[in-house]
């Protein structure tokens, strides 16, 4: 059965990006990868609830524009615009594949967020990412996230311990992971 993907205008999506062979690649070109994002916003606005960054995936979750559901356009100017100019030691033998020079999977996995549960569900998931898999005792120490601009939003009190159950998400297998 082929995949389809849901496309809802003002929608909140959840989204996991990885490497192609999961190259340990996005923290060393962190500022690359800014800059993709902010071109893609300036193109093609979005809003960025929660995003964590680790050398190899990353997870986000976007708010689009009331009238906009092209979340595909927004990630092929993402990953082509992070892709253009990174070293050739970087780029893996499938490099012309869609345009992307190998450097990201083909695909990416998408979730719809169907209510606030989801979302908070989802929020703390992308906050406890960096914990999950050992880079850090506590996600306000990792410099890739959004968690501390979430505490600073009112969305966890100062000094938060996230527990496990942040990361059981109702869905399987999110991103490969």
């Amino acid at each position: 059965m082929q995949y389809r993907r849901l496309y809802q205008p003002g929608a909140r999506y959840f989204f996991t990006v990885v490497t192609e062979n999961r190259q340990p690649i996005l923290i060393e070109h962190i500022e690359r990868l800014r800059a993709a994002f902010r071109l893609c916003k300036s193109r093609y606005p979005f809003e960025i609830d929660a995003i964590v960054v680790l050398p190899e995936h990353l997870h986000t979750l976007w708010r689009l524009p009331e009238n906009d559901d092209d979340f595909s356009k927004r990630w092929m100017v993402i990953k082509r615009k992070f892709s253009a100019g990174l070293p050739s030691r970087v780029i893996s033998d499938s490099k012309t594949k869609k345009r992307e020079k190998g450097i990201w999977q083909r695909r990416f996995w998408e979730h719809y967020i169907r209510d606030e549960n989801d979302w908070r569900q989802h929020v703390d998931y992308i906050h406890f990412n960096p914990v999950k898999h050992g880079y850090v005792s506590r996600p306000q120490d990792w410099p890739y996230s959004s968690f501390n601009q979430a505490v600073h939003k009112g969305w966890y009190e100062p000094g938060i311990e996230l527990e496990d159950q942040f990361i059981q998400l109702n869905h399987e297998n999110i991103g490969n992971e």
